[in-house]
């Protein structure tokens, strides 16, 4: 016998007898809880026999009394005997009660529970009856007069046994899952050359598939189900309402307009940044990535304080009375002003990356610089646009804290979703809307992917130039700094008025100064600052260390289902985070994992939400760096925990900087999903946020608005004074 056919022998011999361990485990406690139920069953039958009354007109009342809604079971009373005079008295309080007995009434069971009665003896039978399509126990209980003692009667208890049925159908599940993992387990460390690689392939499998695909599964499943049967109600609701289908068109035309408009204010910083001779490069860079890391209701609540029915603009200053900023051009602005930092982030590393070599080229068959701009560097930097138009779209989809307070009258399905799951408790069609937003992105996605996969934009073959040609003159370029310039300086009349908004009684009526909003700010608000802040510090250290583990796996080994971990561990950066949350919700709201309510799934959620951005930045390190370095390591005799810690992980650690960076960021300014998984114990102050701007408390929004911005953008100073730029990837720029 060979070596691998031993092993799976081996494997196979050992999954068997572990298998049968837990068979027989199952069924001892299977029986043990089967007996405690039916005690249970006995003990309640006999405490409620106890009180029965003799006069007929009272058995009517006292059945309703002590098999209330609060009770376990149902009680169906017969007075006397078949063999009496008078023959046996049926009380049924309910009609499906009565129809019960009119089937089973001379069934086998039926007539040896009466029988069982008569000689003052419980029975219970093992077959189960259905009432009302439910699956019931059945109980037989005799019935004794108060005064004689008696035998005057028999009381028939129908128990639900859903307790049970869960019980049971848990210890299953576990024992299962436990089955699944000490295979697994038991496979790689008979087949793996390097276990512990293998045990963090195994974790990281459990990991994405109890986090991110079992919740979404529960989503998906919830929206073809109804009263627990498969179904097509809601999706047909969904694709029928015309209220959805308005939601649907709203939340398309609003992804558009703000990706066109935030992709050409992107490009606008980009190229100038990138490709001109410009003083001030790193204070415009700073400003184009300031909204991004800023709180999401920031932009809004300042486009509210200056244009909102009682705006500073609109108001005090120019006296408008029909005008009003909420709507599709209101959200418009304030999603292009939030959002364009995506565009740039995404256009400059694409600016820079193209040759200037065909710019010259071009110049020197005498080529205008415009002509040469819209014949070179236009059409290579098309992949860039097409990224940055989708990514901008789909963030503008599944966009919940400006629509939520800015929309008006205009729908989105992202509030559509949120109303549905909070104000109708209708948690399908809340699913529903929000896999409904999955359409257009994906749609959007297939298509620039079409569009870029027809040419080719290759253009380093060999040594690039370290040198920049600039294509604009000194006209041009003045125009497109002045433009830069008023961008700028709107984003600082937004800041500044959330600031000014700190100091101020009452914005719209009274503009007295004031530091009152800062003392009640802080006394609602403190608990729930340090709340947020705990909860994204727990959360921080778990994304940054996981997702350069998962780097590490994905970049450098090579085992089955790779692609399928790679893609799930993505998935949660493509989902809506209103579907997250619901998903959430679903999933964890049971058994075996009750997490709603509690601090660890708002943990969780930061986390899986963050991972993909994390393991991208981790990937991108290790793919400059060469794997010599750590086969080396590897052949001095450090084994795989050694070589993550003092070979990769120092080399990535700007790639593991940032990534700690960007969770802490995003955990403390999240709102799609975590507004779903908060609770009393634990709230999160952009929540808090939200209701003060609901509630037009605009000074207290303002305060903690402010509070958030401060702690976010020390945070990113920092990440600055520990990771610097690599100078040697700096460019000279000619004219």
């Amino acid at each position: 016998m060979t070596i691998p056919s031993r092993k799976f022998l081996s494997l196979a011999l050992s999954v068997l007898l572990f298998a049968a361990l837990l068979f027989w485990m199952y069924n001892a406690l299977a029986g043990s809880f089967g007996a405690i139920a039916e005690n249970h069953y006995k003990k309640a039958a006999e405490v409620a026999m106890g009180s029965v009354p003799s006069k007929d007109e009272a058995i009517d009342g006292w059945i309703r009394r002590i098999s209330g809604p609060s009770r376990d079971f149902e009680l169906l009373f017969l007075k006397g005997f078949p063999e009496d005079k008078g023959g046996m008295k049926v009380f049924a309080p309910t009609p499906a009660l009565g129809e019960f007995f009119a089937l089973h009434g001379k069934d086998r069971d039926f007539a040896r529970g009466i029988e069982s009665a008569m000689y003052d003896e419980i029975y219970q039978p093992a077959q189960r009856f259905l009432l009302g399509g439910e699956e019931r126990r059945v109980l037989f209980a005799p019935a004794h007069d108060g005064e004689t003692g008696d035998v005057t009667g028999t009381a028939v208890f129908l128990f639900s046994p859903g307790g049970f049925d869960r019980f049971l159908s848990l210890l299953r599940g576990l024992f299962l899952l436990a089955l699944v993992l000490f295979a697994a387990v038991f496979a790689v460390a008979g087949y793996s050359r390097d276990p512990i690689t293998g045990y963090v392939i195994l974790g990281l499998f459990t990991i994405v598939g109890v986090f991110v695909a079992y919740p979404l599964f529960e989503a998906v499943r919830l929206t073809f189900l109804k009263d627990g049967k498969f179904s097509l109600e809601t999706w047909k609701s969904i694709l029928t309402t015309r209220q959805y289908v308005t939601a649907l068109k709203g939340s398309i035309t609003l992804g558009a307009f703000t990706a066109t408009a935030s992709t050409m204010v992107g490009f606008l910083f980009a190229f100038v940044i990138s490709r001109t001779k410009l003083r001030g490069k790193k204070f415009f860079s700073a400003m184009a990535t300031l909204p991004i890391i800023s709180p999401p209701f920031s932009l809004t609540l300042s486009i509210i304080l200056l244009f909102g029915n009682n705006g500073l603009i609109t108001k005090q200053i120019l006296g408008l009375e029909n005008f009003t900023i909420y709507g599709l051009g209101g959200l418009t602005l304030v999603q292009t002003m939030g959002m364009f930092p995506i565009a740039f982030l995404t256009m400059v590393g694409i600016l820079e990356a193209i040759d200037s070599t065909l710019e010259d080229a071009a110049l020197n068959l005498r080529a205008t610089r415009w002509e040469t701009f819209k014949t070179v560097t236009l059409p290579l930097s098309v992949p860039g646009l097409l990224s940055s138009w989708l990514l901008v779209f789909t963030n503008s989809l599944a966009d919940f804290a400006n629509p939520l307070i800015l929309s008006g009258s205009f729908r989105v399905l992202s509030v559509e979703s949120y109303m549905e799951v909070t104000g109708m408790n209708r948690l399908g069609h809340g699913a529903a809307l929000s896999l409904l937003l999955l359409l257009p992105t994906l749609s959007a996605f297939l298509a620039q992917r079409y569009w870029v996969s027809r040419k080719s934009y290759v253009t380093v073959t060999g040594k690039p130039s370290g040198r920049m040609t600039e294509l604009v003159s000194p006209g041009v370029k003045r125009v497109l700094v002045t433009l830069m310039v008023l961008i700028v300086l709107f984003l600082f009349s937004l800041y500044g008025t959330i600031i000014a908004g700190c100091f101020v009684k009452n914005w719209g009526i009274d503009y007295t100064f004031s530091l009152a909003n800062f003392r009640e700010a802080f006394e609602r608000g403190w608990r729930v600052l340090l709340d947020t802040m705990t909860l994204a510090g727990a959360a921080t250290p778990i994304a940054g260390i996981l997702a350069m583990i998962a780097a590490l796996v994905l970049a450098r080994k090579k085992f089955p289902c790779k692609r399928l971990l790679d893609m799930l561990i993505l998935t949660p950066f493509a989902l809506p985070g209103t579907l997250v949350g619901i998903s959430y919700i679903l999933a964890f709201n049971k058994a075996p994992l009750i997490l709603v309510g509690t601090a660890a799934i708002i943990v969780i959620n930061y986390v899986i939400r963050e991972l993909p951005v994390g393991v991208e930045g981790g990937l991108a390190s290790l793919k400059q760096i060469d794997p010599a370095i750590e086969e080396a390591a590897s052949d001095l005799g450090a084994d795989t925990p050694t070589v993550f810690r003092t070979i990769v992980l120092p080399l990535i650690r700007p790639a593991f900087i940032s990534s700690l960076s960007y969770t802490f960021v995003r955990s403390m300014t999240a709102v799609s999903a975590v507004i779903f998984l908060i609770s009393a114990k634990w709230y999160h102050l952009t929540v808090l946020i939200y209701n003060f701007s609901e509630n037009l408390r605009f000074g207290l929004a303002s305060v903690l608005a402010t509070t958030l911005i401060v702690i976010v953008l020390l945070t990113f100073g920092l990440l600055r004074l520990v990771v610097r730029k690599n100078e040697n990837l700096a460019k000279t720029m000619s004219i």
